[in-house]
């Protein structure tokens, strides 16, 4: 049975008298690893550490050296991916194909991020386009912030980490990683291989601890610069409160609409639903939760959208044909079939689904829902999908619109007028016309509106954010000056 400690400054801390906590696969329980919980004085050491490597090393790594390191990272990940892939297996209950998924979504994170450290540009100003501002040039450069505090979820141990440390790297700052509890052992790997892809030591530290030893006092130490957190809107709030001056990227929740006018293609998007809603047992932050269907087509898709979603081989997330899983934990998995028999309760019709089992929860599809329901109004994060008929474009954006959420969305018509027209109505990050809303690319901008976040993600625009402007100025010496000093 693996140990696996904190690392900081390349050494690991994995002490016999530490507190520890046990990793279980979450489909049968088998122990899997074991933590070495790290304290509050190692979350001070390790920033400390951070802060130190960041002025006297990292800030002065030339964009070439880091982007090799990336690059490296993703070479050496693309040699282990299926290591990798079965960690991700045994630690989240990931079903393999879709763990697999995650590696080489995260291998092509890397490379983006390897790319992007050599092209992290400013701009000159026209400085003389104010009046004085004659014979004076000024530039605008990007410069890191320094010590990035990375919290990271369960879902997408390794690319939701990626998506946080490779952008960091890239722009030159140092990190504090505090990944989940229950998914740590992928991430323990993660920076076992920057190290060996020639990272120095320092500059990615690693925490094993929990939220209230080790979490919170990262989102308040002063030498913090940046937090970057994915997880619940409760615990984004709380990060919000007590960040102070610091910059934050938060990435929450959601409960994402998908809409079918009447001209959608049926087919693709009931294959396309189907994966979108119940992909990791629709513990994922797009997740498609809501499905709003125009009444002429209602019935043919809840027909063939049943019959898919009954279809779907539920099993042990490490045989080849297995697409439904377990959730996290069991009581994730009872809250989310409270939640299906409180609808039951007010109304709301199960038309497949429904049953339980330990951490296994079948494939749901509701009906009859109401907006005031918790498998509606909030984030659901389970396998669980309602669809719902409408009747006009109005409509449909109206209760699109209704919820504190606005990460992404799925709009499906070949009407390009009208998905223009419905994709700028809609109170989202981001939407995708003819896609599902779980859809997402390592490079375009990530993130939400309202209370499904701040910031975004995306390799690009998480630099960005994790750099800060520097404007340099300069007076120029004219020929009357130089002429006058000289008498």
């Amino acid at each position: 049975m693996m140990r696996y400690g904190s690392i900081i400054n390349g050494q690991e801390r994995n002490e016999n008298n530490r507190e520890t906590l046990a990793v279980h696969n979450p489909y049968n329980q088998d122990k899997v690893g074991e933590l070495a919980l790290a304290t509050r004085t190692d979350l001070e050491e390790a920033v400390n550490n951070s802060f130190e490597t960041f002025h006297s090393t990292m800030k002065f790594m030339p964009a070439h050296k880091r982007s090799d390191i990336l690059r490296r990272t993703a070479d050496l990940l693309t040699e282990r991916a299926e290591e990798f892939a079965e960690t991700i297996v045994q630690e989240a209950g990931k079903p393999i194909k879709y763990s697999r998924d995650e590696i080489n979504r995260s291998i092509q994170v890397l490379r983006f991020a390897s790319e992007l450290a050599k092209n992290i540009t400013g701009e000159v100003l026209p400085m003389d386009a104010a009046i004085g501002g004659e014979s004076r040039m000024g530039f605008v450069k990007r410069i890191p912030l320094g010590v990035v505090g990375a919290i990271t979820p369960f879902n997408f141990p390794l690319n939701l980490s990626l998506h946080k440390l490779a952008p960091a790297i890239a722009a030159g700052n140092t990190i504090v990683f505090k990944p989940a509890e229950k998914t740590p052992i992928s991430a323990y790997k993660l920076v076992k291989l920057f190290q060996e892809a020639g990272l120095p030591d320092g500059v990615l530290n690693l925490l094993m601890g929990t939220g209230e030893e080790v979490g919170e006092p990262l989102v308040t130490h002063e030498k913090v610069h940046k937090i970057t957190f994915t997880g619940s809107l409760p615990v984004g709030r709380k990060i919000r409160e007590s960040a102070g001056f610091k910059k934050v990227t938060l990435e929450l929740g959601s409960n994402s609409p998908n809409i079918l006018f009447e001209d959608a293609h049926i087919e693709s998007a009931v294959k396309e639903l189907v994966k979108g809603a119940f992909a990791f047992s629709g513990q994922v932050c797009i997740s498609a939760q809501r499905v709003y269907v125009h009444k002429s087509i209602y019935e043919p898709f809840l027909s063939e959208y049943i019959k898919q979603t009954s279809a779907l081989k539920i099993g042990d997330p490490k045989e080849e044909d297995t697409e439904i899983g377990p959730m996290i934990t069991e009581k994730e998995a009872k809250r989310a079939k409270q939640w299906i028999d409180d609808a039951v309760e007010k109304g709301a019709k199960i038309e497949t689904g429904g049953e339980r089992n330990g951490t296994v929860l079948a494939p749901t599809i509701m009906t009859n829902v109401d907006r005031n329901m918790k498998i509606i109004a909030e984030e659901v994060f389970a396998p669980i999908v309602s669809v719902i008929p409408f009747e006009s474009e109005e409509e449909v954006i109206g209760y699109a619109n209704d919820s504190i959420y606005g990460l992404q969305a799925g709009v499906f018509t070949r009407d390009i007028d009208r998905a223009m027209r419905v994709a700028d109505q809609l109170e989202m990050g981001g939407v995708w016309i003819n896609e599902i809303s779980t859809y997402r690319q390592d490079n375009h901008p990530y993130g939400g509106v309202k209370q499904s976040g701040i910031g975004k993600e995306g390799i690009k625009y998480a630099i960005e954010d994790m750099t800060e402007m520097k404007f340099i100025g300069i007076k120029l010496t004219t020929n009357h000056e130089r002429d006058a000093s000289f008498g």
